[in-house]
């Protein structure tokens, strides 16, 4: 067990727990651990970590494993160590949020939705550009495949589930259409983590699906016109829109 006194020395509880079942990958499994706790504010920037010993008893594990689980945090910019002074966690301005257990914890600690208003001005604007590019970059071939998938969204609108892996299909294969790769990375980044939550995902309806579908169906007539602003524009209003239907209603300020 840890001591009694946390690591900031207010004598709080303990903010690190053991785990009920020891995980194959250890050090990975350490770093995600620490990286919720730093996350979710249980030890706040500027706080070190607990030193390396309580850490090895906490988790059940070598000091070399929590040493790499440090170097991991490290990297990921949520800690910095130095001789003498032990292992801080710094500002979150400091956290790299494209790095997916960053951006993952960050997102399931997102109860005002700050970072999630941010992730979605940031994709529409991403993608819509990217659409603007399908639309002059797609083979016959991809426009095809798009119109495809916007033919199964048809039929699954009563199906939420099943709709909304196929939306997801439909928007990227538009990404691959516009064969951008570092885009198409960095979007499907972002939203495979968003997509982890409920504060993200909501709980769409048929009628939803059915409202998403028409958005989608304006976005496939601009790009199958080869007109790059109209498709742009389609797009960005069709993410944009979506998230406001989805998102809860008087928590943190509406996205622009």
């Amino acid at each position: 067990m840890m001591a009694k006194e946390s690591a900031d020395g207010t004598g709080e509880p303990p903010v690190l727990k053991p785990w009920p079942k020891r995980p194959a990958r250890l050090a990975q499994a350490v770093m995600e651990s620490l990286t919720d706790t730093i996350v979710s504010g249980a030890i706040p920037p500027g706080s070190t970590l607990p030193v390396e010993p309580e850490l090895c008893e906490t988790f059940g594990v070598s000091r070399i494993t929590v040493r790499e689980a440090v170097k991991s945090l490290e990297a990921k910019g949520l800690v910095q160590a130095r001789q003498g002074y032990g292992t801080t966690v710094t500002p979150p301005e400091e956290w790299n949020l494209l790095d997916p257990v960053v951006l993952a914890a960050t997102v399931q600690h997102d109860d005002q939705l700050v970072i999630l208003d941010q992730l979605v001005d940031i994709r529409s604007t991403l993608e819509a550009q990217m659409t603007a590019q399908a639309a002059e970059l797609a083979t016959d071939d991809d426009l095809r495949a798009v119109e495809q998938l916007l033919a199964r969204l048809d039929e699954e609108t009563a199906v939420p589930a099943r709709f909304i892996e196929t939306d997801v299909a439909f928007h990227d294969r538009i990404l691959q259409a516009s064969h951008n790769r570092l885009g198409r990375s960095i979007i499907r980044i972002l939203h495979a983590q968003a997509r982890t939550t409920f504060l993200y995902n909501g709980t769409p309806d048929a009628t939803a699906c059915e409202q998403a579908n028409e958005e989608h169906r304006a976005v496939a007539e601009r790009l199958l016109a080869r007109d790059a602003d109209g498709a742009a524009q389609a797009m960005a209003a069709h993410i944009q829109t979506a998230w406001s239907r989805r998102r809860l209603p008087n928590v943190g300020s509406p996205a622009s």
